[in-house]
């Protein structure tokens, strides 16, 4: 019996000890379960914070654009109106010397320039073209004006078939794209520009490349204030950014999901 008694205890010791080693293991099971989803409301809580963030310094931006815009048209263009038409005044009464008209006619011309200037800045400002028009709208519009330096060619491939509503999307993109081009523009002595727009399971693709000379992405020095703000620009939306360069140009990779 008495051995009987010890081998009995002995199982039960081991019963125990294996619900115990079992508890434990559950227990570690649950914690990690709870801890990564903690995580992952935390993230989201991030995700939520940076998105009203964002939306809140675009709303800046356009409210900001939208008064400098008014103050240009209001008040500057007023003036340079004014002193046009003082000047015509002037001429006309011909209360000008001979050989001086000349002189002012051009000035006139010169500030007439201007004002032709300062009105399509104030309507660029002021106008709401990012939130009327399509993303492929705005990417073809800025090619177009890009076109018009005649610096070098720029072409726009559209696979993209599904609408972007957000204003902050499609306004950070268009930036995004901005930057590349000025920066290709700057320092690639680049002669071509390409731009791909593509979506899958609403996976929004962008890809611009170019030509031109490329340079050392791992380089600190060169990696500036361009490609800085455009990282921040894509992390603000949660983006996946790539950037590769080469002696045959750099191409810029941005997937976002929309």
């Amino acid at each position: 019996m008495g051995k009987e008694t010890i081998i009995l205890s002995l199982i039960l010791f081991n019963l125990f000890f294996l619900a115990f080693i079992g508890g434990i293991i559950v227990f570690i099971r649950e914690y990690r379960k709870k801890k990564k989803k903690h995580e992952e409301e935390l993230e989201n809580v991030s995700l939520m914070h940076k998105k009203e963030l964002l939306e809140t310094q675009v709303e800046i931006q356009t409210q900001t654009m939208s008064y400098i815009g008014r103050e240009i048209h209001d008040n500057v263009g007023q003036k340079l109106t004014l002193s046009s038409l003082y000047l015509q005044q002037l001429v006309f009464e011909e209360k000008i010397p001979t050989n001086r008209k000349d002189a002012i006619l051009k000035v006139n011309e010169i500030i007439d320039q201007s004002l032709s200037d300062l009105r399509q800045l104030s309507k660029s400002l002021t106008d709401d073209t990012i939130r009327s028009s399509s993303l492929s709208e705005l990417i073809e519009s800025e090619c177009k004006k890009t076109e018009s330096l005649k610096a070098f060619e720029i072409t726009f491939d559209n696979n993209f078939n599904i609408d972007v509503d957000s204003y902050q999307v499609k306004s950070i993109l268009l930036r995004v794209i901005q930057e590349f081009i000025q920066n290709s523009l700057k320092h690639s002595s680049c002669k071509r520009i390409n731009i791909l727009m593509s979506n899958q399971l609403r996976e929004l693709t962008l890809i611009l490349k170019d030509d031109g000379v490329g340079f050392e992405v791992s380089n600190h020095n060169i990696n500036g204030v361009g490609l800085k703000s455009i990282k921040k620009r894509v992390e603000m939306l949660n983006g996946f950014y790539q950037i590769k360069s080469t002696k045959e140009g750099t191409e810029l990779t941005i997937k976002i999901n929309v």
